[in-house]
């Protein structure tokens, strides 16, 4: 069988509009699509540790079913910079609204900027282009 590749997952700016907060448009899609493909990994402040508060910063914009897919991603743990919860060694794409410089910097070291997927849910159905995009890896 075929190792998945990771998918590290922010929620503001990703799953959840940065201005106004609601729903990205397609996340349900999105959210199927991701749990069946890749081995994700929340990647977001909301969830050092512990995957249970990613879903409860979710809960008030999802179904309960929707939830219960999304309990199946893991937490990760960092202290600084985001990239510290990194699996360097894996296969991996990281799904980010806004990294910081020297986050940048170190996947740049890692040799692994292209791993990064800049999500912009101001752009019509953003989601369904980094479908597109992932299903493409």
């Amino acid at each position: 069988m075929k190792t998945q590749p990771r998918l590290y997952i922010d929620i503001d700016g990703v799953l959840l509009t940065a201005r106004d907060t609601r729903l990205a448009d397609n996340a349900v899609a999105f959210i199927d699509f991701i749990i069946e493909n890749f081995d994700c990994y929340w990647l977001t402040t909301h969830c050092k540790g512990d995957n249970r508060t990613a879903i409860r910063r979710l809960q008030p914009y999802m179904t309960k079913e929707t939830l219960v897919k999304l309990s199946s991603i893991k937490a990760t743990n960092w202290d600084t910079l985001k990239t510290e919860a990194i699996d360097f060694g894996s296969k991996f794409f990281w799904l980010e609204d806004s990294p910081l410089q020297y986050e940048i910097k170190v996947l740049k070291e890692n040799n692994c900027f292209d791993h990064l997927i800049m999500v912009n849910l101001t752009t019509e159905n953003e989601l369904l282009r980094v479908i597109d995009l992932l299903g493409k890896v």
